[in-house]
């Protein structure tokens, strides 16, 4: 369970290099796993008992969406950092009251478009309220207006979520932001009414030249 994932190495990303134009090919992943120990694999079945009421025993999930982020962080290292916790720091009163997990997720894609594997695909990472039982998280480095994300970062989004999107039975693609928009859908399991976060990550232009570059993909729209 704690063994991490190894993709094949298939290409290089060049995208800083300004070479573009062969996101069907299979990105270099990077693995820069975070702390997964009892302690978080403990709050981590006891967020899907709880959160979701899922009578799980495993911190496993299967994956049937993709969620892209931003960390509205401008650095890698400090973007790792807030991820590394296994517990919720008390700078995130905000979401407390929902579980002391630390929020995480699977991949994060650095401003040059490097992408780093943070935790096992199968393994339920906290970072969308109601839907972190099946789905996979991708955060990307940045956000705010003085370090928008990248089109290197596009790029690789681009590639990851074409190669997952082959590998697990993924339905949906959304931005953040449209987390909510499942109330109702089947998929959300968040029991607390109350408990809801505003999101505007990773922007609504971002996710349409992800949607543009991925059009050939039989994606579910977002509910309306």
């Amino acid at each position: 369970m704690r063994s991490f994932q190894v993709f094949k190495i298939l290409c290089v990303l060049v995208v800083s290099a300004g070479i573009h134009g062969c996101s069907s090919v299979k990105p270099v992943i990077v693995e820069r796993p975070i702390s997964f120990g009892p302690d978080r694999e403990a709050l981590t079945i006891s967020y899907l008992n709880t959160r979701y009421d899922l009578p799980a025993t495993s911190p496993v999930i299967v994956p049937r969406m993709i969620v892209l982020h931003w960390t509205a962080i401008p650095t890698l290292e400090g973007s790792l950092k807030a991820f590394q916790p296994e517990r919720l720091p008390a700078a995130r009163g905000d979401i407390q009251g929902a579980g002391a997990l630390n929020v995480s997720a699977h991949y994060l894609v650095d401003r040059d478009g490097t992408i780093y594997h943070l935790l096992p695909d199968t393994i339920m990472a906290r970072h969308t309220i109601g839907l972190n039982h099946c789905a996979i998280g991708i955060e990307n480095v940045g956000g705010t207006a003085e370090t928008p994300l990248t089109p290197a970062q596009e790029e690789a989004n681009t590639r990851l979520v074409r190669a997952l999107a082959k590998t697990y039975p993924i339905e949906y693609l959304i931005g953040h932001y449209e987390y909510t928009a499942f109330e109702g859908n089947p998929l959300w399991l968040e029991k607390d009414s109350g408990y809801r976060t505003s999101k505007t990550d990773p922007g609504e232009a971002f996710m349409r030249k992800i949607r543009n570059n991925l059009k050939n993909l039989s994606f579910k729209p977002v509910p309306e």
